[in-house]
């Protein structure tokens, strides 16, 4: 039985509409840059996989994010939704950073999420490829922060 108090809707079972806000929900918090409050979308006790690391509960959460977000500066993120199930959604996405030398990168991942019955996400597995590009092969360019809604998606950009 969940005794978390929390709730974060949409809940499951999830429907499309719900997946997707679900899923740009997601991004528009990754995009904040906050670990503090990325962290709040997550059980007390969630379970990661990141590339090769394993994050347990929400203060490694926040260790983790703060850490990524140092080493990859002006972070942005795009997700897009590939599936979903009752409690369960999978998305692709893309996010571009740059080094603290100035080397740009686009890095290219999965991840499959699962959720209590609060909407609070349980589990995520994500699995990431780093490319390396030059400034000028950027495609994501709108101000630190959320991405606006007329911007293109992955789908629409061709990743």
């Amino acid at each position: 039985m969940n005794t978390n108090l929390e709730v974060r809707p949409p809940l499951p079972p999830f429907t499309r509409e719900t997946a997707l806000q679900k899923v740009r929900m997601a991004e528009d918090g990754w995009n904040s840059r906050d670990p503090q409050r990325v962290s709040m979308v997550y059980t007390p006790d969630s379970q990661w996989r990141n590339r090769a690391e394993f994050p347990r509960g929400r203060a490694e959460i926040v260790e983790f994010l703060t850490r990524k977000w140092t080493k990859e500066q002006e972070y942005r993120l795009i997700k897009e939704l590939w599936a979903y199930t009752v409690n369960r959604i999978a998305v692709r996405f893309a996010y571009e950073w740059h080094d603290e030398a100035g080397n740009w990168f686009r890095s290219y991942g999965n991840e499959n999420w699962q959720f209590d019955a609060n909407g609070l996400m349980e589990l995520r597995y994500a699995s990431i490829n780093d490319l390396a590009i030059k400034e000028s092969e950027r495609k994501f360019f709108w101000p630190l922060g959320c991405r606006p809604d007329d911007h293109a998606s992955l789908s629409e950009l061709g990743l």
